[in-house]
């Protein structure tokens, strides 16, 4: 019987204690997929877009969900969140936000902007 192949779980999370606990859930839970860490929105781009890099195709799975931390370094999670959301390409990828904002105004856009979960 052939091995089964999984989509990758992207985590943005820049705090190495939020990202260690994340993990710890997985396992505990026996996900199975491949688990991608991301500590910034530019690096999550990077990784969603890689298939696109240079113009080459590369035989890289994309992501079957991604956690998005709403306050990553650079390029934030609200602008990863917007620009993913906004692409007919990659729109599709469920991206939940993981963040320690209770903000209502997050909250709000957040889902204004097509956040599968908060």
């Amino acid at each position: 019987m052939a091995a089964q192949s999984f989509n990758p779980l992207l985590i943005a999370e820049d705090s190495d204690e939020d990202f260690e606990i994340l993990e710890l859930l997985m396992q505990q839970m026996k996900v199975q997929n491949p688990i991608h860490r991301c500590t910034n929105g530019d690096k999550v781009l990077d990784f969603v877009y890689q298939d696109r890099a240079n113009g080459k195709q590369r035989n890289i799975q994309r992501p079957s969900v991604i956690l998005l931390d709403l306050n990553l370094p650079g390029t934030d999670g609200r602008e990863v969140l917007e620009q993913l959301k906004q692409d007919q390409s990659v729109k599709e990828i469920p991206i939940v936000v993981f963040t320690t904002s209770s903000n209502p105004k997050d909250i709000e856009f957040c889902y204004q902007n097509g956040a599968n979960g908060y």
